[in-house]
Parts: C-alpha cells; structure tokens; sequence
C-alpha cells in the first residue's frame, strides 16, 4: 500500500529549478518535491504521496492522522521501525498493552 502521510516541512531549498523540502514524519526525514505546493513554509504541514507534497494540511489533523496511522500499523509498512522507534520517543505511538 502507498499512503498520503503528513509530515512537517523542515527545509526549503531549489535544485535544478524544483523546489524541494526536507520532511519529517515523526522522526523519519524524506525529500519530497514541492511543484505542487511551492508557497509552503518550514514549520507547516503537508500531505505527501509518492514524494509530492499534495497539500497543506494543519497540525492538528496531522498529528490525528499520525496517530491513527500508527495505530492500524499503517505507518509500519511505509516506514518501518524506524517510525516506531521515532514515534514512542514523542509520544506518538500506542502503549504495548493497547496494541
């Protein structure tokens, strides 16, 4: 499966003429292309799917969504355990007995 999953927008930068962003999903740092969403700002959040930012999302429904996410295991196949990890030091992730 291949979700949209929102991450926050950590860096800015132009290559090639493509304006590209550093995104952290709980932990997990991608670089996704911003052709879609080229007003976005660090800081903000957005709804990436196969590397494309495909809308600005606020933080609240980000971190919703993460959460639940996590919490059918859906992130665990996009990102592995690196997600978990990441996710049980913010406090993200479901306690064990919960799962």
């Amino acid at each position: 499966m291949c979700l949209a999953v929102p991450g926050r927008v950590v860096g800015i930068e132009e290559r090639d003429g493509t304006p590209m962003a550093r995104v952290d999903f709980g932990g997990v740092i991608k670089d996704v292309c911003l052709a879609y969403l080229p007003e976005i700002e660090v800081g903000e959040y957005a709804i990436v799917h196969v590397g494309f930012a495909i809308q600005r999302l606020d933080e609240e429904s980000a971190l919703a969504t993460l959460r639940l996410f996590e919490r059918i295991g859906a992130l665990d196949e996009e990102f592995g355990d690196a997600w978990a990890r990441a996710a049980a030091e913010v406090g993200t992730a479901p306690e064990e007995e919960n799962r």
